[in-house]
């Protein structure tokens, strides 16, 4: 039996979570880095690697349904698409930073690779 196959629902409703995904892969694309829970990073990679894999592809209809920002598309087919053309997978890693002082929540930083 496979188990663990999904995807975290963060404590959201479905909407909130998408929401909040596609603002956060937003973000990295245009600051190329996001400080964040762990469990938020981890999910939030799985949507910038898909992304980055659309524009590799040339499919910049489905990227816009995701990022709502007109730069972040545009950074995303010029800038990402060209850097990423001869790598296979792995666009995005995760550092741990540490703890949040406030309650103790694990932080995490995603960054884009170069």
């Amino acid at each position: 039996m496979i188990k663990n196959t999904g995807y975290r629902k963060l404590g959201k409703t479905a909407s909130h979570r998408k929401a909040m995904l596609n603002n956060m892969a937003t973000s990295i694309i245009l600051h190329e880095q996001v400080k964040t829970t762990l469990p938020k990073a981890k999910e939030v990679r799985r949507v910038v690697e898909g992304l980055i894999t659309l524009a590799k592809a040339n499919n910049e209809r489905a990227a816009k349904d995701t990022l709502k920002d007109a730069t972040a598309v545009k950074k995303l087919f010029e800038v990402l698409a060209s850097r990423y053309a001869n790598r296979a997978g792995g666009f995005c890693r995760i550092y741990r930073a540490g703890l949040r002082q406030g309650d103790n929540a694990e932080v995490a930083i995603v960054k884009l690779v170069e």
